[in-house]
């Protein structure tokens, strides 16, 4: 039997009009191994924004119940082509309870039971999801489990990648985020050393007060010299940054090499062979990625992203990270939302343009049936 509810879908077209609207939908009933999930809770990630809002100009939008049209500007609507025309569902991950379930062993042990899961479509009353990416929550709250899988899964990813990799210090852009302040217990727990750059004092002392032995500021006036002595004192040649555009990267690189270069004995015009590696894996700032290589040849540069890195890794080592992220939801991986919006107020001006400026500590937490 299909089950009818409503959900946000996100379309733009070739002309730059976006619209992000609620519809009534039926939702098919679950087949194999999917499980149909009545949605309590799910947040906005920056990850979501990428097809929710882009780089659309919210201020002059137009907004009716349930709905909103703005302008996608160029160059982004050209670099959006693949999606001109297809309305998406949007919503990344969330938590309910499994309603119905296919015929699967792996579907049928989740009937009844709350969880959070990875749909891609949560921002819906009612979505079907894949069972194997489903994590039960036993006695916590949807709320407590809603924003599960993405952030702590993706701190414990950059963990896991350093450990691989044979990196037992990491440098941590934008450090004062949701994921930041997981990143900063986690290296704790796992015995690896952490260098947090932030941009302001507060975000100096939120992270201090969470045991952060490293943060530096990148407003201050010597912030250039405060990160190359916590590289200095941690050998952290290996990092992670959600800023994607500007010299976030670029500063990095160059203080790895400039404290490199402090450490050899001999001159070497190629600068040192120091290798140093950063991951991109996120766009605060849409801007292009400004790099002004003064920092020898031993660097590398790529995206980061969790699905594929999950795969990379493993079953195995997924199933261990989901049941650490299980084990300590409500102090380690714990989330905090600014406030809590049902299907329409989430499509409201002051809301839209609240969270698309993407604050620390002001998360947004989506709550369909309120």
């Amino acid at each position: 039997m299909s089950t009818t509810g409503k959900q946000l879908f996100t379309t733009l077209e070739a002309d730059g009009t976006l619209t992000v609207e609620i519809e009534e939908v039926t939702v098919p009933e679950p087949k194999g191994n999917q499980v149909l999930v009545k949605m309590e809770a799910a947040p906005i990630n920056p990850s979501d924004l990428a097809i929710l809002t882009g780089a659309a100009d919210l201020e002059n939008a137009e907004y009716t119940a349930g709905k909103y049209v703005a302008n996608m500007p160029e160059p982004f609507n050209s670099g959006s082509k693949a999606r001109h025309g297809q309305k998406l569902p949007a919503g990344n991950e969330g938590a309910g309870t499994v309603v119905a379930t296919g015929d699967s062993d792996m579907a049928k042990a989740l009937d009844g039971q709350r969880v959070a899961c990875v749909p891609g479509s949560a921002y819906s009353q009612y979505c079907l999801a894949d069972a194997a990416m489903c994590l039960p929550l036993g006695d916590h709250s949807a709320e407590d489990g809603a924003s599960a899988f993405v952030n702590p899964m993706t701190a414990l990813g950059f963990a896991e990648n350093a450990k691989m990799d044979g990196a037992k210090a990491m440098v941590h852009t934008a450090a004062a985020s949701n994921l930041g302040q997981m990143l900063v217990k986690i290296c704790q727990e796992d015995g690896l050393e952490l260098v947090n750059i932030v941009r302001k004092a507060e975000h100096v002392d939120l992270l201090k007060g969470l045991g952060a032995k490293y943060v530096v500021n990148s407003s201050d006036d010597d912030f250039m010299d405060q990160l190359r002595k916590a590289i200095d004192a941690t050998d952290a040649f290996y990092g992670f940054d959600p800023i994607g555009g500007g010299k976030a990267t670029d500063n990095v690189f160059k203080a790895m090499e400039q404290v490199a270069v402090s450490k050899m004995t001999e001159y070497s015009r190629y600068g040192s062979n120091q290798q140093k590696r950063m991951f991109i894996y996120g766009r605060l700032d849409m801007g292009p990625t400004i790099l002004t290589p003064s920092y020898g040849f031993g660097w590398t540069l790529s995206g980061w992203l969790l699905t594929p890195f999950l795969q990379q890794a493993g079953m195995e080592t997924m199933m261990r990270m989901r049941q650490r992220v299980l084990d300590n939801l409500t102090t380690t991986f714990a989330s905090s939302y600014k406030r809590k919006v049902n299907l329409e107020e989430m499509l409201t001006k002051d809301a839209v343009l609240d969270y698309r400026a993407m604050k620390t500590g002001e998360k947004y937490l989506v709550t369909p049936w309120s």
